[in-house]
């Protein structure tokens, strides 16, 4: 089934005034030609004139549900700003940490290997391990903490 320039007429004249400058040039050549759809493109504009001319009043109850909603959603996005604002400033106190005490590490292993006569690899690959391996297990406890247990310690199947 093939569409016809009189459906594609409808369609753009069902679109308003959200088309493209070549759609609007081709739709009135279309309505300069076509009766048709000229009187449904002047039927189309009358109801939606008629429907913007209705008052559109909400009774109290959906605009208290609304504000509640709107509100609550406001507080979630404010706590979820305060949040990564903690989490920015944990992971410069981080950054910083790790910029003055990791040459001071490395030395403290340096050593050690050598007080303990051990070979550069040994206590090369202890430090690698001493300064991966806590963040390792931070990482696992975060993550299962965030897809398996909310707040109230019960059961979540979702990413919180």
């Amino acid at each position: 089934m093939t569409r016809d320039e009189h459906d594609d007429a409808r369609e753009l004249i069902a679109l308003g005034e959200d088309l493209l400058d070549a759609q609007q040039a081709w739709l009135r050549a279309h309505l300069d030609e076509c009766e048709a759809c000229r009187h449904y493109a002047e039927a189309a504009k009358g109801v939606v004139s008629t429907l913007r001319s209705l008052p559109l009043a909400a009774d109290s109850r959906l605009v208290r549900a609304t504000q509640m909603r709107v509100r609550f959603h406001a507080s979630r996005l404010r706590e979820a700003r305060e949040r990564m604002w903690l989490v920015g400033m944990a992971c410069l106190g981080v950054g910083l940490s790790a910029t003055l005490t990791v040459p001071l590490l490395w030395r403290l292993f340096a050593w050690m290997g050598e007080w303990a006569g051990v070979s550069t690899l040994v206590w090369q690959a202890g430090f690698a391990f001493f300064f991966i391996a806590p963040t390792l297990v931070v990482g696992v406890l975060l993550l299962a903490r965030g897809t398996h247990l909310t707040n109230d310690g019960e059961r979540s199947r979702q990413w919180r």
